[in-house]
């Protein structure tokens, strides 16, 4: 195991240590709404392949260099904001 895996195997157990000895009612409540909350998942995975071909693109720009900074376009479109 990696140095990082052992550490948070390390505090997993510090955690099941801390948990076990727990005698609040409120914290013991809200340990169980936080392990029953409904798994989130990535906005990429969330959004249309037309969206992802935008954030394709506008990260191929910043490659190219197809950039302005914030205060270019800000000037430029002052009148519609």
């Amino acid at each position: 195991m990696r140095s990082k895996d052992l550490n948070v195997e390390r505090e997993k157990l510090e955690i099941i240590k801390w948990v076990t000895g727990l005698k609040d009612n409120t914290a013991i409540e809200r340990l169980r709404m936080l392990r029953d909350m409904p798994k989130k998942t990535d906005w990429w995975d969330e959004i249309t392949d037309e969206e992802r071909a935008a954030v394709d693109k506008g990260l191929a720009d910043i490659k190219a260099g197809r950039i302005r900074p914030h205060r270019e376009a800000k000037k430029l479109y002052e009148k519609w904001l």
